[in-house]
């Protein structure tokens, strides 16, 4: 006779059950706890998915456990449900109150939290004051002004590091970078990231070992190295995960997905914003502070939002600020307004991009109505460190509306127009917008007059687009011509050199006792190529920036005068066009510059 197998005598108690079952739950919620890493917290939803899945695993695992009915009775389904009910009421009553009273708090929470009851709280979330435009944006100098889009900086950065031979292989550009004000200047910066799994395991002990900054001005591209890497970031799967190590150290915090951004000394962070809910239990979503953390040592250190440090620039992400207008404008008249009659409803444009005012970082985006026409109300600025919003009162044409505006002018380039940034130009709201070809990269720029977007002007630089622009703005009685941001300068030709830029001869004049030379396009202004050493000349140029020590100016146009005989008086000297010329065939080689694009210029001067 056959004899029946027996299990373990602690398992037939139902003490040994119960802990068998609580043991494999907690292994169950460890792992699904660091996969996912829920806040313990009662204002995060996840926290009761995460209470709800342990009850329900506990549940299944002391009914296995216990085994089927030993009585030998055949029992019809809704026996066998019976049967489990009893069996739960004995076995897991606390588990089974337990996980009824998770769904209750979850669905309370959820209906108390609800604009409908709470229209007035959630307009109050966001701060907003009106602002004057031409007091509180004043005009930007052209050597910061940002010319690239994220895309465009994405691109140069993963370019560059196509360039380095000793990282290509192990190491990839993440595509996750961060506008930020660094030194004075608008830059996005990335981490890199390991390449795959395999280069992660031989990697892994040294770290990250450099970051990526392209500068939005000059769109340089730079791998910066550091002396020791990064060990915290999001492409380690493990502990050193940036997520994971901020759920390990501050359990119950609810985080926004933390931003890498570097200190005025180059030190790598990453900035992890604090999320509180301040309406009910799930709704007002709102930063508290937020936690810096080290991306080299893992060490970090929580600030209330009023003790952020100056340098950091992204608390208030771009959406938490654009989500907390769309509740100011659409329920400034309470809930039902906002759907039906709409009476003063406003809401964000699609879209945003970042201007840099008093070394902070401010999120720009347009402010329309509920109908969402071709027209915008204004515009919105908010810091992103603190929060700070102002809206300004400049009816005009939306981003998109300004961008079609634009690419229009270059369409038979093929140019794309990337998202505008606001500037001031001349006292007037203006939209600027590079233009980019089908590589990425930035070939021209366009400026559109925000509340007459027929006003439009490109040009291949900053500085000839906003010239194209101002005397578009004084030809059609928009600005007075004394606002045009150029001087003139006359004097004796004492040196003169060229260069092949993109496809352009451009020729730098320096005068008589200056040592600055105004560049002179032969496109524009053909009249150089007859330049001679000596000659009397008056050029119209570029003013230089405040505070720059610029040694080159860009010079817009060019009269060129030759002496006939001896003057006794100035009355005597006779304009005449100059008869000799200079030609790069003439002059011998000096110098090559290579760009970053592949371009190559050029340097000559004349032959002695």
């Amino acid at each position: 006779m056959k004899k029946e197998r027996s299990g373990s005598p602690f398992l037939k108690t139902g003490f040994g059950r119960t802990l068998l079952s609580l043991v494999i739950t907690a292994v169950v919620g460890f792992l699904y706890f660091y996969v996912s890493l829920p806040a313990i917290n009662p204002q995060s939803s996840d926290f009761y998915t995460f209470l709800a899945l342990l009850c329900v695993v506990y549940v299944i695992c002391v009914f296995l456990l216990s085994g089927a009915p030993r009585d030998n009775v055949v029992r019809t389904p809704a026996e066998k449900l019976k049967e489990w009910v009893r069996f739960v009421k004995s076995r897991c009553l606390p588990v089974g109150i337990l996980f009824v009273v998770v769904l209750a708090v979850a669905l309370v929470g959820q209906i108390i939290s609800l604009p409908i009851f709470r229209a007035s709280s959630y307009r109050d979330l966001l701060t907003v004051e009106d602002g004057k435009f031409t007091e509180d944006i004043s005009q930007i100098s052209f050597d910061k002004i940002p010319t690239l889009d994220r895309e465009s900086a994405e691109y140069l950065g993963d370019r560059q590091m196509g360039t380095l031979s000793d990282m290509v292989s192990q190491f990839e550009y993440s595509n996750d970078s961060t506008q930020i004000n660094y030194q004075g200047r608008p830059v996005r910066v990335a981490p890199i990231a390991y390449a795959d799994l395999i280069k992660w395991f031989t990697n892994r002990s040294e770290g990250l070992p450099a970051y990526v900054l392209v500068d939005m001005v000059t769109q340089e591209a730079t791998v910066t190295r550091l002396t020791e890497g990064m060990k915290y970031s999001f492409s380690e799967p493990l502990n050193r995960n940036i997520m994971r190590h901020l759920r390990f150290q501050y359990p119950t915090f609810l985080f926004d997905t933390p931003q890498f951004e570097i200190d005025e000394d180059g030190h790598p962070w990453w900035i992890a914003p604090r999320v509180v809910k301040t309406i009910g239990l799930f709704g007002g979503r709102d930063i508290q502070g937020a936690v810096l953390c080290d991306a080299i040592t893992g060490e970090s250190v929580y600030y209330d939002i009023s003790e952020v440090p100056t340098w950091v620039d992204n608390v208030y992400t771009p959406a938490l600020i654009m989500e907390q207008y769309d509740y100011h404008g659409t329920l400034v008249n309470g809930f039902i307004n906002s759907i039906l009659g709409q009476r003063g409803v406003t809401v964000t444009t699609e879209g945003y991009n970042y201007i840099a005012l008093n070394d902070d970082v401010y999120v720009y985006t347009g402010i329309t109505s509920a109908n969402a026409d071709q027209s915008n109300l204004g515009f919105l600025l908010s810091n992103q460190r603190t929060k700070e919003t102002k809206f300004y009162d400049a009816p005009g044409a939306t981003e998109y509306a300004a961008m079609a505006s634009a690419q229009g002018v270059v369409q038979d380039l093929g140019y794309e127009a990337t998202f505008p940034l606001l500037l001031n130009i001349a006292g007037e709201p203006t939209y600027f917008i590079p233009l980019k070809d089908a590589a990425s990269l930035v070939k021209s720029y366009a400026m559109v007059n925000v509340a007459r977007y027929d006003i439009v002007a490109t040009g291949n630089s900053v500085t000839a687009c906003e010239q194209a622009y101002i005397r578009q703005l004084t030809e059609k009685g928009v600005t007075q011509a004394e606002e045009l941001p150029q001087t003139q300068v006359s004097g004796i030709v004492a040196e003169i050199r060229s260069a092949v830029l993109e496809g352009n001869t451009y020729y730098f004049v320096r005068l008589e006792g200056e040592d600055v030379f105004y560049s002179i396009s032969a496109a524009q202004n053909r009249e150089v190529v007859t330049l001679n050493v000596g000659d009397l000349v008056t050029i119209d140029h570029a003013v230089a920036a405040e505070g720059s020590q610029s040694s080159i100016l860009d010079g817009y146009s060019l009269t060129i005068f030759r002496v006939i005989g001896e003057a006794d008086s100035p009355t005597d000297t006779i304009p005449q066009p100059a008869v000799s010329s200079f030609s790069p065939l003439d002059s011998e080689q000096i110098g090559v510059i290579g760009g970053a694009d592949g371009l190559t210029a050029i340097i000559t001067q004349p032959k002695a």
